[in-house]
């Protein structure tokens, strides 16, 4: 198994999945993300991201993975075992649920974790209090259904390993401003909360 004794460098990727699904929405997110991670909480990530294969041994260049889209995911088999192992020897998924994600990434995380099932992350858990406090949890950035925004888990062995913004649109909130018209504030709201996770990914 790969480890990441050899990784001294932060980087972040983008994660290419299989499924018909556009894994390839909101460019503009991570580009913008990591430009505010690298002026308010001084981390020295490449301004323009990868983009990893599920599959790919690459993904341990990466202490952390971001995944986006509004349709189906797929994962084979040998894309189960490599995002196991890269997640159980210290990697972290974020994922934003663009509208439209829900039910695939839930089924096909099943896969990869066949034991473990999504709880919502209670809000004094360190994810929400990073550079930045959410005393609320996720922020809402777009409405779809009129449900409040989540923010939920895998724990695996006590240690948060994939966190999925559900019902909140984070990605959506990064993009460049004219994308979606979001105000100023909550912009900002979204860029805070995704510098947090990016912060707990790289300490835990």
């Amino acid at each position: 198994m790969v480890s990441f004794t050899q990784i001294s460098a932060q980087q972040v990727a983008v994660l290419k999945y299989g499924g018909g699904g556009d894994w390839y929405a909101n460019p503009t997110a991570l580009p913008n993300l990591i430009e505010f991670c690298n002026k308010n909480i001084k981390t020295s990530i490449k301004e323009n991201p990868e983009t990893v294969e599920v599959n790919s041994v690459a993904i341990y260049n990466y202490p952390i993975i971001f995944m986006t889209g509004h349709g189906n995911v797929s994962f084979s088999d040998d894309d189960i075992e490599n995002l196991k192992n890269y997640l159980i020897s210290g990697g972290f998924l974020h994922v934003s649920d663009n509208y439209g994600l829900d039910n695939y990434i839930r089924r096909e995380l099943k896969k990869v974790f066949p034991k473990l099932d999504f709880k919502e992350i209670p809000y004094n858990h360190p994810v929400y209090h990073q550079t930045f406090n959410f005393e609320n949890g996720c922020p809402k950035v777009h409405e779809h259904n009129n449900k409040l925004p989540q923010g939920f888990g895998l724990f695996y062995e006590g240690r948060l390993v994939v966190f999925y913004d559900y019902e909140s649109d984070l990605s959506d909130g990064w993009e460049d401003e004219e994308v979606h018209n979001d105000p100023y504030e909550i912009r900002e709201k979204a860029l805070k909360m995704g510098a947090n996770i990016v912060e707990y990914a790289f300490k835990n």
